[in-house]
Formats: structure tokens, sequence, C-alpha cells
């Protein structure tokens, strides 16, 4: 949901626009993030959210997130996230396997959800996908949903998963 499947997010990072969209994951690497993320009361976070999703109010979500991080150690944990996807050397060579899958295209029929207002991921990283995507596979873009679309409409989001899910 609302990231492509396969590589197209490694090939999109070497494109301008989604460079720009996504240079939250460049800021996260250097550890001053710790102190820019929280500052003015999570300014940095408002605003992503505001941008990828415009016609979400997100209050109720910001305020569970900040709930999730302020503790001790949480928000370094979910920056590290980011950290281990650009740093080999911070991933579990256990996992490496899994992490290698995480780049392909699955092989099973999927549901592809994204919103065509996401200002995290352009919808052009997506533009071709279906082609790729196994047989029985979908690609569903709502109108006036952006990045979070399960918040921004969950019944038309729920109903689209489960009507896939039915005619499987």
């Amino acid at each position: 949901m609302a990231v492509p499947p396969g590589g197209r997010m490694t090939a999109a990072l070497l494109d301008y626009a989604q460079i720009r969209r996504s240079s939250y994951m460049f800021i996260f690497q250097h550890a001053l993030s710790e102190a820019i993320v929280p500052h003015n009361d999570w300014a940095f976070i408002r605003g992503l959210w505001s941008e990828w999703s415009p016609g979400l109010s997100a209050d109720e979500d910001i305020a569970n997130f900040v709930a999730a991080v302020e503790p001790e150690g949480h928000l370094a944990a979910a920056l590290g996230y980011y950290r281990a996807a650009f740093q080999p050397e911070l991933q579990l060579p256990a996992l490496a396997d899994w992490q290698a899958a995480s780049g392909q295209m699955p092989t099973q029929p999927m549901l592809y959800l994204h919103g065509r207002n996401d200002g995290c991921i352009g919808l052009e990283v997506a533009d071709g996908v279906e082609s790729e995507m196994s047989p029985g596979s979908e690609m569903v873009v709502f109108d006036d949903l952006g990045h979070f679309m399960q918040l921004e409409d969950p019944e038309l989001v729920n109903r689209t998963i489960i009507d896939f899910l039915r005619s499987a």
C-alpha cells in the first residue's frame, strides 16, 4: 500500500522529484534528526504528513505517533529503520535473504493501492507496474486520497481490500 512493489523505490531515488519527496530519509541518516524531528511540537512530522496526505486531519494520529516514540530510545529505534535501509552494516546478516527479497516482485497475486494525491511517493513511480505484477494482481488508484489512504477513507480502502480477497 502506497509503496510500489519490487525495485521501483530504489530506481525512483534517482529521480529528482522523488528525491525531494524522500529527503526525510536522508535527514534521518544524521544523528541531528533526533533533535529535528521532535522540535517545535513535532513540526517536521506535521509538515511531512500534511504534504503526504493533504486532505487528512492527522492530529489524533500524530498524537499516537508521539506517544509511541517519546519514551527513551523509541525515536532512535524508529529512525534506525531508515538508517539500516541505507547502511548495510546496520543490517542483521541473518536477515540478508529477507532484505534481498524485499526488492523483488512478489510471485503471488497482490493488490497494490496508491493515492493520486500522495505527496510522499509520486504516482509516476508506479507507472506500468501492473505489467510486472503476477497474474491475478490488481492496482487501484484512489483519486482523492494521499499517502495515508487507510486513515483518510478507511471504509473505501477496507472495502477494496475485502473485494480483492473475495475475488481471489
